[in-house]
C-alpha cells in the first residue's frame, strides 16, 4: 500500500543550490536553485516509487543551520 506523503529535508549546499534527502527512503537529489530542486525531488520520486506505491504528496522541509557568536 502507498504511502500517502513522502518528507524530505533540505539544506543549502556549500557549493551552492539546495540538497534533498527523504526521510525513511534511499533518496536523495539536488537542485541548483528552489525551482530546479521541486523538479529533481519529484522526478526522483517518480522513477523511486511503482506507480501503485507512490506517494501522493511530497513535503519539503527546509533546514538552516545558522551559528551565532555570543
Amino acid at each position: 500500500m502507498a504511502s500517502t506523503e513522502i518528507i524530505f529535508e533540505v539544506t543549502e549546499a556549500a557549493e551552492g543550490g539546495y540538497d534533498a534527502r527523504a526521510l525513511g527512503h534511499s533518496i536523495f537529489t539536488q537542485g541548483k536553485d528552489w525551482t530546479d530542486l521541486k523538479a529533481m525531488v519529484r522526478d526522483a520520486v517518480l522513477c523511486h516509487f511503482d506507480t501503485d506505491a507512490r506517494p501522493k504528496i511530497i513535503r519539503l522541509h527546509l533546514v538552516k543551520d545558522e551559528a551565532m557568536a555570543v
